[in-house]
């Protein structure tokens, strides 16, 4: 499993021009799952992504997580993170989930961030979304739970 995470002042989704998920300060979270995910690298996502320091207190940066400072994350699920490019010009995506194994972790996902205290929007799995964000520094991490 693997997150492309965005420190963000501001940030939404749109599903055919309508806005379902919004946020203020926080994390934006691209979310791929690979057929050999499970919960395991779910709960380590959740609580790595959850309490990594990437905002600023008073006197200087990196200093507090999205627990410590009552931000938002906007999870939008990325099936495109587990692109492979080697041969051809066409990318293949055989490497990520399918539907029926990707929702349920992208979901279990979203519930582990809530049940910290997270306030969580999401995008719509499945469908063709746009995402608008104010990048803020610019930050992007990518995290990946086979790094472990």
């Amino acid at each position: 499993m693997k997150a492309v995470i965005q420190k963000s002042d501001s940030a939404n989704v749109k599903v055919e021009n309508k806005t379902v998920g919004e946020i203020s300060r926080g994390l934006v979270i691209l979310l791929g799952v690979t057929e050999n995910d499970t919960k395991d690298d779910v709960n380590y996502l959740a609580e790595k992504i959850s309490n990594m320091r990437l905002f600023e207190d008073e006197e200087k940066g990196f200093e507090k997580s999205l627990l410590e400072d009552s931000k938002e994350a906007l999870v939008i699920s990325q099936f495109t993170l587990y692109a492979s490019t080697k041969k051809g010009r066409r990318p293949d995506f055989n490497q990520a989930a399918k539907g029926d194994v990707a929702e349920p972790l992208y979901e279990y996902f979203c519930d582990q961030l809530t049940q910290k205290g997270i306030k969580v929007e999401k995008g719509v799995f499945g469908a063709m979304m746009k995402v608008e964000l104010t990048n803020s520094g610019p930050i992007t991490i990518i995290v990946d739970s086979k790094e472990v």
